[in-house]
């Protein structure tokens, strides 16, 4: 199955080595080895994390210019997801995904991508200074999300855009749920453009054949990975694949140096390293548990009044072609309360923290480190919380729908660097925004900077302002202001 050994951890061993070697340490960092370490936190942290947090030389490899055990490390993880080329990332998805814009498209080029997308895919686009072209995902008003970009959206919009320098997708969404990736791969280099994928959260997808196809399987040119999320990296790990020639993997190497910090953290990398190996070696067995226990907890929340909890069922309406039971999407509009309530209950009450609420629902990740003594913990407090509120139930939780996508009349960059001035948010009608307005569900931005500000806009954001919900991406943390473009004398772009 692999053409490497998999049982291999050279950065880790090579961190080891340092260890073992009982080097006398005259590099930063300056806690040397934890002995200048504040000891409060070092009595928690334990003392060999601390052994481990050195700087770049010989023994351990540079990230920037791999030559030794981190340029191995990365080719044990290509070699492990079957891609051609890949890059540990240690600033995260978010800063995989800023580079694999800055490798595909530059100042004045455009980029076709769904509407609810990460906010780093449009950070990604105003450091690159490209153009957006966005595709509405598929809505599911019955859960009040988002499901994936079906290929016959991705068809059209390559069809009005036919000079567009390559495609972003986000495959599977948060609450697990894949479009037919490899129709849209297909079609996509039919125009011999490349396809990226933001795959933050599917770094397990191709280790167990339960659950959808991964992105490199399917045929995309590069994707990024969030090995933190379902697998064993600490937070802050990811990986960006490379898997095809249209992509210069020189280039995608010179923007991961220009974005990452020259002193990146080999603790990181190391639980990098060490979480390949896990999946690599022991990928299906861990995910057929994953798998099983969240099953488990799906039928069992299923039984209990107020809450559903959707499955493969969904599979087959648009934008849903394939579904990640590993993770739990608990709906419970019909006790009468938002996700965001049940999330706070569930917390403050039983001390269970969800990754995520929204309007209609709260969402559970499940992941090799669940035991069923937790999922019970789990179902127990549902089955509580539904016996107070479903009896008493006479208010109807109904989310409004969500505006069209507004006029584009800057490029993100253009507006995001504009001179802006602060304005209500009832005096921002007709204006250009300078910042960013989003909230859940279903995680799809309600304007982006650029973009025209509409009456549809501002109503729709009271309207989730009174629902309690939380609206953000104004530096006004109560979003009663929002700041403009000023001048609107910058570079236009074409949206004819």
């Amino acid at each position: 199955m692999y053409k490497l050994n998999q049982n291999e951890t050279p950065l880790f061993d090579a961190l080891m080595e340092y260890v073992n070697r009982e080097t006398l340490p005259f590099h930063v960092p300056g806690h040397k080895k934890g002995n200048g370490m504040d000891e409060t936190f070092k009595d928690f942290i334990g003392p060999n994390a601390f052994k481990i947090d050195v700087t770049v030389f010989k023994l351990v490899d540079s990230l920037h210019h791999p030559k030794g055990p981190i340029k191995k490390a990365q080719e044990l993880a290509a070699d492990a997801y079957g891609s051609k080329t890949a890059f540990y990332s240690i600033h995260g998805t978010s800063g995989a995904i800023q580079s694999m814009i800055l490798s595909v498209v530059g100042a004045g080029d455009k980029i076709i991508i769904p509407r609810n997308i990460h906010k780093s895919v449009t950070s990604g686009i105003i450091l690159s200074g490209a153009e957006p072209v966005y595709m509405q995902p598929e809505i599911d008003k019955d859960l009040g999300i988002a499901h994936g970009v079906s290929p016959k959206t991705v068809e059209e919009t390559l069809k009005a855009n036919p000079d567009a320098k390559a495609v972003l997708i986000i495959n599977p969404t948060y609450y697990g749920v894949a479009t037919n990736i490899k129709k849209i791969a297909e079609i996509v280099h039919n125009y011999d453009i490349p396809l990226i994928v933001d795959e933050a959260h599917g770094p397990h997808l191709g280790f167990n054949d339960k659950l959808p196809v991964s992105a490199i399987e399917a045929g995309a040119d590069m994707c990024s990975q969030s090995t933190h999320k379902i697998i064993g990296a600490l937070t802050q790990c990811s990986l960006l694949h490379v898997n095809s020639d249209r992509i210069d993997t020189r280039r995608v190497q010179q923007v991961l140096n220009l974005l990452h910090t020259t002193s990146p953290s080999y603790i990181l990398m190391a639980s990098l390293d060490c979480a390949r190996r896990q999946i690599a070696l022991n990928g299906k067995e861990l995910l057929d548990k994953a798998i099983g226990l969240a099953d488990y907890v799906r039928e069992e929340i299923n039984k209990i009044p107020g809450f559903k909890c959707f499955g493969k069922e969904i599979l087959g309406t648009p934008g849903a072609y394939a579904f990640d039971s590993t993770k739990i999407t608990i709906t419970c509009k019909d006790l009468g309360i938002t996700g965001y309530e049940l999330d706070t209950l569930l917390a403050d009450r039983y001390h269970i923290q969800m990754e995520l609420s929204d309007f209609y629902n709260t969402l559970a990740v499940g992941s090799f480190g669940d035991t069923k003594e937790g999922m019970v913990k789990l179902i127990t407090a549902l089955k509580e919380i539904s016996l107070e509120y479903y009896s008493k139930n006479n208010k109807k939780i109904c989310f409004p729908d969500i505006p069209e996508i507004p006029e584009q009349i800057l490029i993100p960059r253009e507006a995001f660097n504009s001179e802006k001035t602060c304005v209500s948010i009832q005096d921002s009608i007709g204006k250009i925004s300078g910042e960013f307005l989003l909230a859940y569900p279903p995680g799809i931005p309600i304007l982006c900077p650029g973009e025209k500000i509409t009456k549809e806009i501002v109503d729709y954001v009271n309207e989730l302002k009174k629902a309690g919900l939380f609206v953000q991406g104004t530096e006004d943390p109560d979003v009663e202001n929002i700041k403009i473009v000023k001048k609107e004398d910058a570079v236009y772009i074409d949206v004819t």
